[in-house]
């Protein structure tokens, strides 16, 4: 290995020097948690294995090359944000320790990989080089480039120091040349690797050309001419192709829908907002605008369908993703996301801080500005059938939509709480996927507040938008031989009250069944019977209060609806932490339903007087009786 600057062997002894391999992997095979980060970014696995937050020590061959994988990845992250604080403050000393890195990554990427594709990688899986997956590579990668990129555009004088990482820059953009080609012959264009595949090709490729054009520069190539970003299957055809038009993801993953906005924002560097058609740029801010509209106030990311409930790693890429959302539309609303991911990152690093004040900005022209409506209290995307409804200092997310494929979960019609900084009654994420046990718990109906018949899960199923107004919402899905819980249909009506929120469930099935639904909360719970109501109190930075009744019906006339509490497992980030679930069963019945209302703040008014087949009735605070009239669809099922 040839040392470029002094020191280069010092700071290049921490690289890792083997291939990596599945990053869900990283995860304890008992208790289903994420090990420990100890160790990263390093050069190996601690020796006497990974430790576990419940004191597990684990030393396996996934385990070690999950860790290698965040290992690299984290060195790649710690390079990149030297090379942009050299680029904005000319450090020498930051120029040098990069370039160090880069020259040392270079030459372990041609050792270790040989040029070919990585044997151990799963069947299943689009072979990486330097990892199992060349989606990993990807990632990695737009990291290496960007460093890159900083560094030859910053100083092209210098640029000459940076030729050893060629090899590396453009290997990886045929890598994901070749990578996309078979995700489009097998005709899987829309798949969130291509957003990374994409990003690797733009920013390895613009990388390499600054290299080459040394004191003289790389000429600039227009959008419309580059072909990672306007070709028939770049990023701007993927925006088009892979989200909705409210502007979620396909998959309507809180994650992945995040994780695919990045990359594009990521592969847009040095364009000009202004100048991307205009519907791919709309798309782009719509994109932005979901995970705006989808925050509580406080900055929680609801984590709907497959993806972290809670992550540090993820907290970091949340405030990367900010801060460049930040610089491609005005007014882009994450600001509190940004700040709940500082905390939530803890010591974190200074990358976000260097998008932020990087020279020139990410992007060539200013945000866009655009003007956008008042924030509604109802708000639906009716392709991937998310909904988030707002009632007071109540923050609900009602998921009626299709499965998702293979980042959906069985939370048909689950309606989620959260206060403005509480996670009341969370969608609870999702465990690294190596665990195939727990993986399998957090994608099942028990996991969430859903309707379940006779304790198993459904078949994959997408309901529907019923009817909707500016107060309220009401979604219904159908269950046949091949869909959902077959003979069953239920429908979930959400309003907007006075300083409540009024949740009404009915469920009707062609024989009696065992009809169920949970509740699934995050916080401290307790449960009250007062004759034909039950109460809860749901703690919290934010103190949650409802009023529920049920009644259901057999073949033979009424049977009772008893709500059984039970230990279960918290949400995804920890199964092991113990919370009281809520279960309203209803034996053998053929239809049956629930009525809740939920309040906000010590002492709060507002609760369920009473039902009948037609109405529910909800006393406010102030004395006066709100009459809601059920939906023909369930009042009579």
């Amino acid at each position: 290995m040839t040392s470029l600057v002094p020191g280069h062997a010092a700071v290049a002894s921490g690289l890792s020097r083997e291939r990596g391999g599945w990053w869900h992997q990283f995860v304890c095979p008992a208790h289903g948690t994420e090990l420990s980060h100890e160790g990263i970014p390093g050069p190996v696995p601690p020796a006497d294995g990974v430790r576990c937050p419940h004191g597990c020590r684990v030393d396996s061959e996934p385990v070690r090359g999950a860790w290698l994988v965040l290992s690299h990845q984290a060195w790649a992250r710690r390079i990149r944000a030297l090379a942009h604080r050299a680029a904005r403050t000319g450090s020498a000393a930051d120029r040098a320790e990069a370039v160090s890195l880069l020259a040392a990554y270079a030459a372990v990427y041609a050792e270790v990989t040989g040029g070919g594709e990585n044997e151990r990688a799963q069947d299943w899986m689009l072979r990486g080089r330097l990892f199992h997956q060349a989606l990993t590579d990807a990632i990695w990668s737009v990291s290496i480039g960007h460093a890159v990129w900083s560094l030859a555009e910053s100083a092209p004088e210098l640029a000459e120091a940076l030729r050893p990482v060629l090899p590396v820059l453009d290997a990886t953009a045929e890598a994901a040349r070749a990578a996309r080609d078979s995700l489009v012959a097998e005709g899987r264009f829309t798949s969130n690797y291509t957003a990374w595949l994409n990003a690797s090709g733009r920013v390895c490729a613009r990388a390499a050309a600054l290299v080459r054009g040394g004191a003289d520069g790389a000429p600039a190539v227009s959008v419309a001419d580059d072909e990672w970003l306007a070709g028939e299957h770049g990023q701007l055809a993927h925006a088009l192709a892979a989200t909705t038009r409210g502007g979620w993801e396909w998959e309507a993953s809180t994650y992945y829908h995040g994780f695919v906005l990045r990359a594009y924002l990521l592969s847009l560097r040095g364009t000009d907002p202004a100048d991307l058609p205009e519907r791919a740029r709309d798309r782009v801010v719509a994109m932005i605008d979901v995970l705006a509209g989808l925050a509580t106030a406080d900055g929680i990311l609801p984590a709907v369908h497959d993806g972290p409930y809670l992550r540090a790693p993820l907290a970091l890429e949340w405030t990367e993703l900010c801060a460049l959302a930040d610089g491609f539309v005005g007014d882009a609303g994450l600001g509190a996301v940004a700040a709940r991911a500082r905390r939530e990152a803890g010591d974190g690093d200074t990358l976000e801080d260097e998008l932020r004040a990087l020279p020139g900005g990410w992007f060539a022209g200013p945000p866009l500005a655009v003007a956008r409506p008042a924030g509604a209290a109802v708000r639906v995307d009716e392709e991937v059938g998310i909904s988030v409804v707002r009632a007071g200092d109540i923050h609900a997310v009602l998921d009626h939509g299709p499965h998702g494929a293979g980042h959906g979960h069985h939370d048909k019609l689950a309606l989620y709480l959260y206060g403005r900084r509480t996670p009341w009654q969370p969608d609870p994420g999702q465990v690294p996927y190596g665990h195939p046990a727990w993986r399998d718990h957090y994608a099942s109906a028990v996991a969430h507040p859903c309707v379940r018949v006779d304790d198993g899960d459904p078949a994959e199923a997408a309901g529907i938008l019923l009817a909707r107004d500016e107060r309220s919402l009401t979604v219904e899905v159908r269950g046949d031989a091949t869909s959902w819980y077959d003979g069953v249909r239920a429908v979930r009506h959400v309003v907007v009250g006075d300083g409540y929120l009024l949740d009404v469930v009915a469920a009707t099935a062609d024989r009696p069944r065992r009809l169920t639904l949970g509740l699934r909360p995050d916080v401290p719970l307790q449960v009250r019977l007062d004759g034909d109501v039950a109460r809860t109190a749901w703690d919290g930075a934010e103190r949650l209060d409802g009023t529920h009744a049920a009644r259901a019906t057999g073949a033979d006339g009424p049977v009772p609806v008893r709500p059984v509490v039970v230990p279960g497992p918290g949400p995804a980030d920890d199964p092991q932490r113990e919370r009281a679930h809520v279960d309203w069963t209803a034996h053998d019945a053929t239809a049956a339903l629930w009525v809740s209302v939920f309040r906000t703040g010590p002492g709060a008014g507002a609760e369920l007087l009473g039902l009948d087949t037609a109405e529910v009735r909800v006393r406010r605070a102030d004395g006066r009786v709100d009459v809601h009239p059920l939906p023909a669809e369930v009042a009579h099922g």
